[in-house]
């Protein structure tokens, strides 16, 4: 059974029981309420609408005569199938006031990098954490919970930034969020809408519209071999600069310690200059030791940290967070009771006894390694089937790399000749804003596909790419 919410009108020439009679009559036609839907009872429906039952009556009466309705004893009323020739199809579809759903291109070999590999998730574990969550002696966790996260999640990713990433911090200076664009949206309109922000060229594509839609004006600062030149930041009036240090997305250059220390004392000349720090995959390095943050060297309070587990652990939790500087907390904590925090606590919940109880560590340590051996079949692959006509760009750490395909072929050519393939690589030239897109260059993810696969894939670009 359905219910009904028509827009009646006292008002309006037309009786009550003909408004209500030509709602129905509009739904049946566009497919809105299909064949064989059982509409509510008589009384039901004149409680719900607070009209007479006789209104009801004469609008069911019309509707049953016009052949819209059956009415069946003892069962109710129901929809009747219109024939072809109605004025609109009866079809569920187009019931959607004619908006039909995208279809989407299905690839043998997708290459994306916001994949990640889902057969080694632990679900048995995570199915039990989820259901230990929801029983009625943890009921609070169906409430709306502290728009700044749950404190014992708060307390375990303070540990867990420490111990891995040498970041020193309180959990009252934690921030939960719902991804990287919720998170940075907050910051804006914590830091200031009308500052000058500095965001790196190519960088991450979805922070510009989150500082567009604030009005906050926005500088490209291009990168050279070490990252964001700092030399070219100093020339501008820009207060606040988000940079991905330890895995540049997307050209995956891992800024050197000289550069840090140089954007750090850049932050530091003036009181109010912040740095963003999001370091989205750093839990994923395959050379060399780990590189600390850039917020675990700084001597002041500029750096904000950001991170995330949508790369380590699941895309769909929509889970990330900050840490705040101690002079920013206080201006948070004065306007904190303006937000709602929007990651379910069930979920925060989960994830707190999954780093509490070991679960984090291990998992991450798995799939390090499960992603060092796609990636080592990758760069095989590689080396195999395409012999040395190509570069392989950024491949110490994350879950992509850069591919320079050394052939004659532009940026889409290679896209198109591998969509031939039914195989999906990316572009780079989209990260671009003022600086020019090398050519032949595409970007490939690792994480979502099998070893098998990739090296699959790779014997079919070479085909078609050589």
């Amino acid at each position: 059974m359905i219910e009904l919410t028509p827009r009646l009108d006292e008002t309006k020439a037309d009786p009550l029981y003909i408004q209500l009679y030509d709602y129905i009559r509009e739904e049946i036609q566009a497919g809105r309420i299909v064949a064989g839907t059982r509409l509510p009872s008589k009384r039901k429906l004149a409680n719900h609408l607070r009209i007479s039952l006789n209104t009801i009556d004469a609008a069911y009466q019309q509707l049953s005569a016009e052949g819209y309705i059956d009415a069946l004893p003892r069962k109710g009323f129901f929809a009747r199938e219109i024939d072809e020739g109605s004025i609109i199809p009866q079809t569920a579809d187009q019931g959607l006031i004619g908006i039909k759903k995208p279809e989407k291109r299905i690839y043998r070999y997708d290459f994306s990098h916001s994949e990640i590999d889902l057969d080694h998730f632990p679900y048995s574990t995570w199915r039990r954490l989820m259901d230990e969550c929801i029983r009625p002696e943890h009921k609070e966790l169906l409430k709306i919970g502290d728009p700044q996260g749950e404190w014992e999640l708060r307390c375990e990713i303070s540990k867990y930034l420490y111990q891995s990433r040498g970041v020193k911090c309180l959990p009252d200076q934690i921030v939960i969020g719902a991804g990287s664009q919720n998170t940075m949206g907050l910051l804006g309109r914590l830091l200031c809408r009308t500052c000058v922000y500095a965001i790196e060229d190519p960088g991450y594509i979805r922070i510009r519209p989150v500082l567009e839609s604030l009005g906050a004006e926005i500088k490209d600062i291009p990168l050279d071999k070490e990252g964001l030149t700092v030399s070219i930041l100093e020339q501008t009036d820009v207060k606040i600069t988000y940079v991905t240090p330890s895995h540049q997305f997307p050209t995956g250059t891992i800024m050197p310690i000289g550069r840090r220390l140089q954007l750090l004392n850049w932050s530091e000349e003036k009181e109010d200059r912040y740095i963003i720090e999001d370091d989205y995959d750093s839990e994923f390095r395959y050379k060399g030791k780990p590189i600390p943050a850039l917020k675990s060297l700084e001597s002041g309070e500029n750096v904000i940290y950001m991170g995330t587990f949508s790369k380590a652990l699941l895309p769909s939790l929509r889970m990330s967070y900050i840490v705040l500087p101690e002079r920013l907390l206080n201006f948070y904590e004065q306007n904190k009771h303006h937000y709602k925090q929007a990651v379910s606590r069930i979920e925060q919940r989960a994830v707190q006894l999954f780093m509490e109880r070991g679960h984090w560590e291990k998992h991450l340590n798995k799939m390090r390694n499960v992603y060092k051996k796609k990636q080592e079949a990758l760069l095989s692959a590689l080396e195999k089937c395409m012999e040395g006509q190509y570069e392989v760009i950024g491949e110490n750490s994350g879950l992509h790399i850069l591919l320079k395909v050394n052939n004659g072929m532009s940026e889409k050519e290679l896209i198109e000749s591998a969509k031939e393939q039914s195989v999906k690589v990316y572009p780079t030239s989209i990260y671009y804003s003022t600086a020019e897109p090398p050519e032949s260059i595409v970007l490939l993810g690792f994480a979502g596909l099998s070893e098998k696969d990739i090296k699959a894939a790779i014997h079919l670009l070479a085909e078609t790419w050589f």
